[in-house]
């Protein structure tokens, strides 16, 4: 248990330190590097569009990073305590989390990188943070290979050369021929490529458990569902102005219909 709650505040922490530095890579490496063409009108420039897209990723990155923090699962105080009490709690939805020590309604999962359960209040946000994470990562991924092209006159047209990039990269760097910053920014492409897939998977992941109207903590306990239409399932979970809340972080308005299904 010391070791899940030692988790509980380390991961939130590498997210953190991970984003800061993807934030400052793209600031004073990336941004710079992209040369302004003359011809090109103020608001088309290269720099000023990759800035503006960017920012736009993170903001929703990290604005639903703050909603599933903030928007905790609903807290059952009444089946807190002992086995017995519990026990009492409506199945099959109701979870006791030993981490976070409390019993959520509609609970999925616990999340070791917000620190928080994912229960129906933040579900969607979750989600959104899981994509907009991956997208932020594997664009800054697609920008890193560009400045890295230019700077050190590497061509990626071969579909190898970039799993080669790291070993060739290091034998480079020991010898002197790759600096230390390029170094650094070769070991975050790699990063952001296993971070950006692994976010995408579990987004995917989770999208194929609301079409089927269940939650990981339901199939775990291999708990049947009833059938239901995947426009329902999808609807209790993004609400009806889900347009909306995939431009702009948002609070998850399918909590209600969640809270009266489980009743």
């Amino acid at each position: 248990m010391l070791a899940l709650r030692l988790l509980n505040v380390v991961a939130p922490a590498y997210f953190l330190c991970i984003s800061l530095v993807t934030f400052v890579l793209q600031l004073f490496l990336f941004l710079p590097s992209m040369r302004e063409d003359p011809s090109a009108a103020w608001l088309f420039s290269p720099a000023l569009l990759h800035g503006a897209f960017f920012l736009f990723l993170s903001t929703n990155a990290l604005g639903n990073y703050v909603l599933v923090i903030q928007n905790s699962p609903d807290d059952l105080d009444a089946c807190q305590g002992t086995a017995a009490r519990r026990a009492l709690c409506p199945p099959p939805s109701a979870h006791f989390c030993r981490v976070c020590a409390r019993v959520t309604l509609r609970h999925d999962h616990h999340c070791f990188f917000t620190g928080n359960c994912i229960g129906s209040r933040n579900m969607r946000n979750f989600i959104l943070f899981c994509l907009y994470t991956s997208l932020a990562c594997l664009y800054s991924m697609v920008a890193g290979v560009a400045y890295i092209s230019a700077v050190l006159s590497i061509s990626f047209a071969h579909p190898l050369a970039f799993l080669t990039l790291l070993p060739t990269s290091i034998s480079q760097f020991f010898s002197g021929a790759v600096l230390g910053p390029e170094m650094f920014v070769i070991l975050m492409l790699y990063l952001w490529f296993a971070v950006g897939l692994a976010c995408a998977g579990f987004c995917c992941h989770q999208l194929l458990l609301i079409l089927r109207g269940q939650t990981r903590h339901q199939v775990r306990k291999g708990v049947a569902v009833r059938a239901r239409p995947w426009r329902k399932n999808l609807q209790e979970v993004f609400g009806k102005r889900w347009l909306l809340g995939l431009l702009v972080p948002m609070f998850n308005v399918g909590s209600e219909s969640s809270k009266q299904r489980d009743k």
